[in-house]
This record gives structure tokens, sequence and C-alpha cells, in this order.
């Protein structure tokens, strides 16, 4: 069985200037320097102006590195800010986070807002593909439910292999990964719960 063909996400290029004027934006607010955030992110002066003028698609494990040194939340960073109570995304409205080097996809549909985040992923993995994600912050949970194909989960040291209609809770503040070691694509939804109260921005030690 194929996967249903996801709709076009947002434009790549407007979603890397969207990212990049709020990543800009956090960082006067704190009156930061080019220097000072890529320090507390952990990646190059060079990424942090690439990204601010809207010259380069970050990876998710970027993102959440940014996220982390500026105290905010991944969507924080991708979702554009809302005041309302309901939010309604419509097809082809996610950002797509992630590539794969087979034509896969990772798009964030939707999260609440803060303190404490859930956010929901669209996830289609084509054959050999495969996303490792770092752990995210203490006390984040996952849910997962495959919709077609097989996907394996890596959680710690333990696989999980899940099929079509299977679901699982899962730790996400230890190392994990999702592949695609089958011979047809693979389509899942994937919930990450967040606790955040405790966020702050990173500070650099003199």
């Amino acid at each position: 069985m194929r996967a249903e063909s996801a709709p076009l996400q947002v434009d790549a290029v407007t979603l890397a200037s969207t990212i990049g004027a709020r990543i800009r934006r956090e960082r006067l607010a704190r009156e930061w320097t080019l220097d000072h955030l890529a320090e507390a992110a952990g990646i190059s002066r060079r990424q942090v102006v690439n990204l601010e003028h809207g010259q380069a698609n970050p990876s998710i494990g970027t993102l959440l590195s940014l996220s982390d040194a500026l105290g905010i939340t991944l969507s924080a960073l991708v979702e554009p800010p809302s005041s309302r109570l309901v939010k309604v995304i419509r097809a082809g409205e996610g950002a797509q986070l992630w590539t794969g080097e087979n034509g896969g996809h990772g798009v964030l549909l939707v999260s609440t807002p803060p303190p404490d985040v859930v956010e929901l992923w669209d996830w289609q993995l084509n054959p050999g593909e495969r996303h490792a994600s770092k752990p995210h912050h203490q006390g984040a949970r996952e849910l997962l439910r495959v919709h077609l194909g097989v996907v394996t989960l890596q959680v710690g040291d333990d696989p999980h292999e899940l099929a079509a209609g299977d679901a699982i809770m899962f730790p996400g503040d230890v190392a994990y990964s999702y592949g695609n070691e089958g011979g047809e694509p693979a389509h899942f939804f994937l919930t990450v719960y967040e606790p955040t109260g405790s966020r702050a921005p990173a500070t650099i030690r003199a």
C-alpha cells in the first residue's frame, strides 16, 4: 500500500525568512550579539548570520539548539504568534522542518502555547530513511501512531517495530530515532509533550 501524498507545505524560502526574522527578534530582545547567540547555541557565527538573513534551511537539531539557547520552544521559532483560543491549520500550512534524502518529510502542524507545550507532527519516511533526534528537556513524552507502513523506533538501546495501526508512548528526554527499513513508505503522526516552565535563556560563562 502506498502512502497518501501529502500537500505541499509552506514554501521553504518563506519559512526560512520567517524563522530568520524570529531568531533575530529574540536575539535583539535579549540584547545579545551574534557571537553570544552562536556560543550559547553551539553553532558558528556564520550560521547565525545566514539564518537571520533567511539564507539557510536549518535542521531540526539546529532549531532545537537555538530554541534551547533562547529559552523558548521550537514552535515559537516557526509558528506565528496567536492569541486565538482556536487555531486552524489548513492542509499545506504546516512547517516542513525535515526533508529526507529520499523525499520523506517531517511537518510541524500545530502546537499549544507555553508553559507546557504539545506539538502535533506529520511524518513520512521513505524506504531507507532515518531521523535521529537529540533528547528533549526532562519530562518530555512522545506519542506515535503509525498510519501506513512499518516504522522502526529506537528509544535508547531498545528497538520497537511498529506496523500500521500500532501506537506507542515513550520518553522524549533520551536519544531516539525513527527509521524505515522496509520497501514501502511509512506514514505516522507524532505528538510531543514538553514541559517548559523551567526554560530560561542560556548563560555564557565569562
